[in-house]
């Protein structure tokens, strides 16, 4: 019976496996070194805040693997064989595969700061980051998050509903300027600042400072201010998790390369999820995305190869999601932090300041190239089908209302961003 081994137990191993199991009887293996069982990362931040306990983050039972014979090992791969088809694990042990996939997921990014090492220093990723977070939320007075991206945001959300001051050096000119345009890195800006949140924007960390027992006390910016602190939060992106792979002939470049069917260098070993890097890119996607969604729609699709009908794995029209303390955000197709030669984009913002919508259309052709909305729920049925459709900025313009998940968006904005719309751009419907 042929063996398939998972090495990574996050949604995209785990998607693989069940998906496999649904369709034949494999023999699959999933190894991991972080949980025994599988959980919802994105749910972490809520397990801090009180609104759930870790056991509610577990999708499935722990009986579920026994009964869907998919057999879990709670180890760490040290090495990987491929001419041997094995696996070294820490105690030594050797495992036996068929087939090889390897879904070890990220890790937090370190730029070589001095003190990063220190106590009380941690990104927010794996569970024993929270449980660190844990511990270290019991005495602290301050603390310090270093990077402006989403992972900063919730890690600053975590702590201010634990009454504990925090500073966020964001390194942009905006919080998350590389991928927001400036109206909404503004309003998001504004944002963080109401929730009490100290917010230096154009600043860098230089290093972290040490008390005498080995944790972190301050951190030193490059300008040469000392800011208190007892916890640094590191949430400067992360990069895939492959450093066990160094000594093997799988080719890697930041993450593990694979073609359009999630296949490596070496037969029989695939990669998927967040340490999988396309070696050309999809489209107008990043090599590597690091997206929960992305990483499951790489599960299904593998799953289907590895039980005799290979197909390459699609991910569609890029969208995303995400929550600024109390405001949601969408985007479906692309806008561009700075447009594109060929882009135009048309932005709407409520006088509330806490709801906005950035199209992005075809200067020459008005064709729809994407939206992202601010505080207000949007279809993703209904962006997929007219971004596929290439559909015309007039024809979503004059169907938001259909678009709308959020009774009192249309209700009371949509004919206000049609009249800006119009005005703005009456050449368009002429």
């Amino acid at each position: 019976m042929e063996h398939v081994v998972i090495i990574g137990n996050g949604i995209s191993g785990v998607t693989l496996a069940r998906h496999i199991r649904k369709k034949s009887d494999k023999k699959i293996t999933i190894i991991s070194a972080e949980t025994e069982h599988f959980f919802s990362r994105t749910a972490l931040m809520y397990v801090y805040m009180g609104h759930m306990k870790f056991e509610h983050t577990q999708p499935y039972e722990n009986y579920f693997w026994k009964k869907n014979k998919i057999e879990l090992v709670f180890n760490k791969v040290e090495k990987v064989i491929t001419t041997k088809k094995t696996l070294v694990l820490s105690d030594n042990t050797q495992l036996k595969y068929d087939k090889l996939v390897i879904a070890t997921g990220s890790k937090s990014n370190k730029f070589g700061w001095p003190g990063q090492d220190l106590e009380g220093v941690l990104g927010l990723y794996h569970k024993q980051d929270l449980e660190q977070l844990e511990q270290f939320s019991k005495n602290a007075n301050h603390a310090v998050i270093v990077g402006g991206g989403l992972i900063g945001i919730e890690l600053a959300e975590m702590l201010i509903s634990r009454k504990i001051p925090v500073t966020f050096l964001v390194r942009e000119t905006n919080f998350w300027g590389g991928v927001l345009p400036e109206g909404e890195a503004k309003l998001i800006n504004k944002h963080i600042i109401e929730h009490h949140v100290d917010l230096r924007l154009e600043t860098n960390l230089k290093e972290i400072l040490s008390d005498e027992n080995g944790r972190a006390k301050a951190v030193v910016t490059e300008s040469g201010e000392v800011i208190d602190c007892n916890i640094v939060g590191l949430t400067v992106g992360v990069s895939p998790n492959i450093d066990f792979l160094k000594d093997s002939d799988i080719k890697t470049n930041r993450g593990v390369l694979v073609n359009r069917f999630l296949e490596t260098n070496i037969p029989d070993v695939y990669a998927i999820g967040d340490c999988a890097e396309q070696h050309e890119p999809i489209g107008n996607r990043r090599n590597i995305e690091a997206v929960w969604y992305t990483g499951r729609m790489m599960g299904e699709a593998l799953a289907q190869t590895l039980t005799g009908n290979r197909i390459e794995y699609n991910p569609g029209h890029w969208f995303n999601s995400a929550k600024f303390f109390d405001i949601e955000y969408q985007t479906y197709g692309w806008v561009w932090a700075k447009p594109k030669e060929y882009e135009k984009q048309f932005y709407w913002e409520h006088t509330s300041g806490k709801k906005a919508i950035r199209i992005s259309y075809h200067k020459d052709t008005n064709e729809f190239l994407g939206i992202n909305t601010f505080g207000i729920r949007m279809r993703h049925e209904f962006f997929d089908k007219a971004l596929t459709e290439r559909q015309s900025v007039e024809f979503v313009i004059n169907r938001l209302k259909e678009a709308n998940f959020d009774p009192e968006f249309f209700a009371t904005y949509e004919k206000e961003i049609a009249v800006q719309f119009n005005r703005q751009f009456q050449t368009i419907n002429a």
